[in-house]
């Protein structure tokens, strides 16, 4: 896939979204969202593995510049291999760089809750996130015209709350319902926009990579939500730190 200099000197700050122009073979419409959701589900399956296999103690038991320096440096090294490169095989490497990271702080995350919590938390994730990608499809020009009103946005509300948690110690839950929201529009915006672009499997490969992204977050939160209104009940702790993880300029992890 050709790249400009620009997109070539600044990796990171290049969206797959951007891409226009590749001299790539392309695939059907439907291969291509097949090869989207096979790879999704991939990168879960991956996580639910890592949970139900990885002690929680062991990597709670990690030195914490040590983990937090290896989860950066693998997730930024993943982003920038599936954004910059047209190889469908190094972007999946790529992916799974960013794959492994969250899954260790899904892990350390979900064993938090109740297990029933946790399933509940998965099944409203994907009606909601099936919702936004329907209105992704039927609204594209939509989802178009507020993604830099999303981003500035979530940039906002880290401020917010990187103030609250590290100055003021407290947190608000209705910060969790706006993140929630901004990442239902991401959704629907980095679907849509997947299928603007030319339909190449390097494409759907990076495609995945962002929706992963911004489906974690979403469940995070709204296991976050859930876990709130069942405190008292003993299915969810009173407080968790968020974590919040973005396509190319989204990595960041609050605990």
């Amino acid at each position: 896939m050709a790249r400009s200099k620009s997109q070539r000197l600044n990796p990171l700050e290049t969206s797959v979204f951007d891409r226009t122009d590749t001299g790539e073979s392309t695939i059907s419409p439907q291969i291509y969202n097949l090869m989207i959701g096979l790879v999704l589900l991939y990168g879960f399956g991956v996580n639910y593995i890592m949970v139900q296999t990885i002690d929680p103690q062991v990597i709670a038991g990690i030195n914490p510049w040590v983990f937090f320096g290896g989860y950066f440096a693998s997730c930024l090294a993943g982003i920038y291999l599936f954004n910059t490169s047209s190889n469908p095989l190094v972007s999946f490497v790529g992916y799974n760089m960013v794959v492994v990271p969250f899954g260790l702080i899904v892990n350390l995350v979900v064993h938090q809750y109740d297990p029933e919590l946790v399933q509940a938390a998965i099944r409203v994730t994907a009606l909601v996130t099936m919702l936004m990608m329907t209105l992704g499809s039927i609204f594209p020009s939509f989802f178009e015209k507020i993604a830099g009103a999303l981003t500035l946005a979530l940039l906002a509300v880290i401020v917010v709350e990187v103030v609250e948690i590290f100055i003021f110690g407290i947190h608000h839950g209705v910060i969790d319902w706006i993140v929630a929201g901004i990442f239902c529009g991401y959704i629907g915006y980095d679907w849509a926009r997947a299928n603007k672009i030319p339909y190449t499997l390097d494409n759907a490969v990076d495609s995945a990579a962002a929706l992963y992204m911004d489906i974690i977050n979403l469940f995070l939160r709204i296991l976050r939500i859930m876990g709130a209104e069942e405190v008292g009940t003993g299915l969810g702790p009173p407080y968790m730190g968020p974590c919040r993880f973005q396509h190319t300029d989204r990595i960041t992890c609050l605990e």
